[in-house]
């Protein structure tokens, strides 16, 4: 039996005592001096970098200034609360809640000013990036699409130095240059974003800018930053209204910011450190020689089964990653592209099994709403790494390929079917859904890769038919053989 507790029930009960706002006097905690900024400041974040720094045992040496993307209320709300946050760990046996403490300075990632002073001051040892991967805006090439508007809108203000730029490439590269004129030594930049060899990626997009801009910049760049590779893991949902009144009857407290996340986290990293970092190991973080094969079990095995339930869920009327992979239709899907990908996973060291049911336990979590529409965001640029590698592949290796072949069908008809289509290439994709079914397909395809097609072929060759022939599958009643 429940009751409710209003003034309807007791007209003349007192009117409940508000909660305190949490802050560092309501839970004490001195602030670590900067030497880490953050580009990118958002849930996975917080529940991951900051959240590992939170738990180094040297942190008290490392504190975070965190710069928002596109918006500044991520920094204004976590200000109002001089960084604190809590983590709620969600495990199918209930909730924890721990108060993270790393982030020191919330900032508006407008205010380039103040990024490039704390860049340039010499503390600085870290930048540390969670800016999307559409941020990169590398080309088919692996080099800086110059002719992007938002990159060739930032470097005619860096050119003019009339104003600062907009995008966090533009932002970066104006902060590392307030680093090298300011004689501040070297520093490292960390890629937390999901791709493939992020750190090259990031040193390819940064130099791009620079060099496009500065060629001393660049020589400068290339001598004094090391770019460190990535492989992060932690299914961090969004926070819903739910999640705060959760965290306030907990602990007593108001949290305008509070992250949810699995229990399950993981980051294995690759790269020099020349300005030193903090303890990670600590809180469970591996450094690794070589990061390729971490990364594609990662990149392929979670996000790319994240992708395809994203897909295929969604036009299936589902709605969360749980809900889909309950789907006997999406799940052998899902199955039968991790089948695919294990195939081109070397290495006993990876554990593909026990990565694969570890899996399959924590997609099915159903107290982690992880909504398929924030999954389903920039889908031409995560196909490029999730379904585009295991695809070439397989057919380099004699066989079809058609398990990755249906992620990319399961996204051409999302994007037909989509009323709002959150990509960087949505006007490209809407031009290429306007054609007739065949050209349609190819014109698709070429967005995501041009080795998936065969200019030579009548059509577009056999990977254009192959997927022609997949789509539609998640309005029918079976997976193709």
């Amino acid at each position: 039996m429940s009751i409710e507790l209003t003034s309807a029930v007791n007209p003349e009960r007192e009117p409940a005592v508000e909660a305190p706002r949490l802050t560092r006097r309501l839970r004490p905690s001195a602030k670590a001096p900067v030497r880490i900024v953050h580009l990118g400041l958002g849930a996975f974040h917080r529940s991951h970098q900051a959240w590992y720094t939170h738990q180094a045992g040297d942190a008290a040496e490392w504190g975070i200034a965190a710069f928002t993307g596109r918006r500044p209320d991520a920094a204004l709300a976590l200000a109002e609360q001089d960084g604190l946050y809590t983590v709620v760990e969600r495990a199918d046996g209930g909730d924890s809640f721990a108060t993270v403490s790393s982030i020191v300075e919330a900032v508006d990632g407008a205010d380039v000013g103040r990024l490039a002073a704390l860049v340039a001051a010499p503390a600085t040892a870290i930048i540390t990036l969670t800016i999307t991967e559409a941020a990169y805006r590398l080309g088919a090439d692996g080099s800086l699409d110059r002719s992007a508007a938002d990159v060739a809108a930032d470097l005619a203000l860096l050119a003019s130095g009339s104003g600062h730029p907009a995008t966090p490439l533009g932002r970066l590269v104006f902060a590392l240059a307030a680093r090298r004129a300011a004689g501040a030594g070297p520093l490292a930049v960390v890629c937390c974003d999901n791709l493939a060899h992020n750190g090259t990626v990031a040193r390819n997009a940064v130099l791009g800018m620079a060099r496009a801009w500065d060629a001393g910049l660049a020589a400068w760049i290339e001598a004094n930053t090391s770019f460190v590779s990535t492989s992060v893991d932690r299914i961090t949902p969004r926070t819903t209204g739910a999640d705060v009144a959760a965290v306030e009857a907990a602990c007593g407290y108001r949290d305008n910011s509070p992250v949810v996340a699995e229990p399950f986290h993981n980051w294995v990293l690759s790269g020099d450190f020349p300005a030193g970092r903090p303890r990670w190991e600590d809180a469970g973080a591996v450094f690794v020689a070589d990061i390729e094969p971490y990364e594609n079990r990662k990149l392929w095995l979670l996000n790319g089964a994240h992708s395809l339930l994203a897909y295929a869920g969604a036009l299936r009327g589902h709605t969360t990653v749980a809900q889909a992979l309950a789907d006997p239709l999406c799940r052998d899907a899902v199955e039968r592209f991790w089948d695919a990908a294990e195939a081109n996973l070397p290495g006993p060291d990876l554990d593909i099994p026990a990565y694969r049911a570890a899996l399959i336990e924590r997609f099915s979590s159903a107290r982690i709403a992880h909504h398929l529409a924030q999954i389903a965001m920039d889908g031409s640029t995560k196909l490029r790494m999730r379904a585009v590698p295991v695809l070439l592949a397989e057919r380099a290796r004699g066989r079809s390929g058609a398990a990755a072949a249906l992620m990319i069908a399961a996204w051409m008809d999302f994007s037909a079917a989509a009323a709002e289509l959150h990509d960087p290439l949505a006007s490209e994709i809407a031009a290429a859904n306007a054609l007739s079914a065949a050209g349609r397909t190819r014109a698709l395809l070429e967005l995501l890769s041009p080795e998936l097609v065969d200019p030579a072929a009548a059509g577009g060759g056999p990977v254009v038919e192959l997927v022609e022939s997949l789509r539609g599958t998640f309005s029918g009643p079976a997976v193709p053989e």
